[in-house]
């Protein structure tokens, strides 16, 4: 399954309704770090079964940008029955994204 696309109009039942925790990656096409993400968020997306994986382009979704406060792209944030748990700001490597899918 690849990466779902995040917009205002299915976030809350892609996101707030999951039963699934939800990986989001916000992110722009002009923004160099997440060029190097995003085939990571790809990868993940393909291989992880007990997670949803989406993207938020920040330049096409700014009410979802300003919702989660995303100052900075690439952020990854988690949520886990509707409520942020996790966010990080910047590149991460595979393994760092997948461990903020762990408990």
């Amino acid at each position: 399954m690849s990466a779902l696309t995040i917009t205002m109009e299915n976030f809350e039942n892609e996101v707030l309704k999951s039963e699934k925790p939800v990986l989001l990656d916000f992110w722009a096409s002009w923004c160099g770090p997440c060029k190097m993400v995003s085939p990571v968020i790809d990868e993940i997306a393909g291989e992880v079964t007990h997670a949803k994986v989406g993207k938020v382009n920040v330049d096409e979704q700014p009410e979802l940008a300003a919702k989660f406060r995303v100052m900075s792209i690439p952020t990854l944030a988690v949520m886990k029955g509707g409520e942020l748990v996790k966010t990080s700001v910047g590149a991460k490597q595979k393994d760092a994204i997948l461990s903020m899918l762990k408990e």
